[in-house]
């Protein structure tokens, strides 16, 4: 199959003014000018007809699929809060591919996201990387788990203060992360040995140590970013900040951490304290520092089909569009650690594109043709 006569944004190389993407069995296998158009065969032809053709969209942080699209408790699988060191938690156990955000997203172009347990504990459990399009979970499967859960901040103090439970302080929740790290260290060195009875938790936690796994840690204030940064250092952790609120108060921080930061909610109001510095200049203002930025909807907090509109914030705060582009495609692609799969239009890439009629970035732009994984689903 092929597009053609579009405006190509490969994200990872110059815009082709006109221009195909051709693709087979799932995988791009050419982009070019239409010049350059191989001859021959390609199956179905879809015109542009000027249109923009870009990767598919990649929401790095949501909840889709475990808090369920107005269900109430019924359909609240993200936040386990009777304990708040919960590493073993796996968000492939609670994703429901029914849900209809799923049509949703891919209706506006996400073909992939990161969704998972939300911030009520300092560790939370296990994120997933999964497609838009499946039936069963296990199917829909990019990566899992993709990341590991932990948060900072105003969430997991306001969950067990309520309880009457510990944390109830930034302290203790800093303190609670730090000793499961630890013990997940001691625990390492026993088994090394031949000792020790098998530990879900500490066991969850060791691709963590090793580096084989990254942590995404939601933290908003710039304070809690730099517990983050801490603890990170401390223990030597792949770490990405998730939120990243006041980001563009420590930018140079961050940027001099070697961190990345999935920034949003940005379509919304400053609903708690820690959110009185949000700024739509934050993710140009991280991006100029350096620093490594994607663009999340956080799911259901903001409809993830409003992931494109989220990025146009971005421009007006400051970011090019090019720049706010890859910050849904190429950015969390690669800081997911599945550049090589996914985010940019490029021969062996998964065929995941939107063709839109004017720029992504209009209010008024609905995609007229998103395939995910080579199949039209729109």
């Amino acid at each position: 199959m092929v597009i053609i006569n579009g405006i190509i944004h490969p994200v990872g190389g110059a815009v082709i003014q006109s221009g195909f993407v051709a693709w087979e069995g799932g995988r791009i296998t050419a982009v070019g000018e239409m010049a350059r158009l191989p001859q021959g065969d390609l199956g179905e032809v879809i015109d542009a007809r000027g249109g923009h053709v870009t990767p598919g969209y990649i929401d790095a942080h949501c909840h889709l699929g475990v808090f369920g699209d107005s269900l109430g408790f019924e359909g609240e699988d993200g936040n386990e809060g009777t304990d708040p060191i919960t590493p073993h938690l796996r968000a492939l156990d609670a994703l429901n591919p029914q849900d209809r955000c799923f049509a949703e997203a891919r209706a506006a172009g996400v073909t992939t996201l990161v969704t998972g347990p939300g911030s009520a504990n300092p560790i939370g459990g296990q994120m997933l990387c999964v497609k838009t399009d499946g039936a069963i979970a296990d199917r829909m499967v990019v990566a899992e788990p993709v990341s590991m859960k932990m948060a900072t901040g105003e969430n997991p103090k306001t969950v067990y203060h309520e309880r009457k439970e510990s944390p109830t302080t930034r302290m203790t929740t800093a303190a609670l992360i730090r000793t499961a790290l630890q013990k997940a260290q001691e625990y390492a060195a026993k088994r090394s040995n031949g000792k020790g009875d098998f530990d879900p938790k500490l066991e969850a936690l060791q691709p963590v140590l090793k580096g084989e796994l990254p942590v995404h840690i939601h933290a908003h204030r710039a304070d809690d970013i730099a517990t983050a940064l801490r603890l990170s250092k401390e223990f030597g952790l792949r770490c990405v900040i998730v939120h990243g609120t006041e980001g563009h108060l420590i930018a140079k921080e961050i940027a001099a951490a070697g961190v990345s930061v999935i920034t949003g909610p940005s379509l919304t109001d400053r609903s708690k304290p820690e959110l009185q510095n949000a700024s739509l200049t934050n993710p140009a203002v991280l991006a100029a520092a350096g620093v490594k930025v994607a663009i999340c909807t956080d799911h259901p907090v903001i409809p993830i089909q409003y992931l494109p509109l989220c990025a146009a914030l971005a421009v007006r705060g400051g970011m090019s569009e090019e720049a706010a582009l890859a910050a849904i495609t190429k950015n969390p692609a690669e800081l997911l650690g599945l550049g090589h799969r996914l985010g940019t239009l490029e021969p062996g890439k998964d065929a995941d594109i939107v063709v839109t009629p004017d720029s992504p970035f209009s209010a008024t732009c609905v995609p007229t043709v998103v395939v995910l994984e080579g199949k039209r689903v729109v």
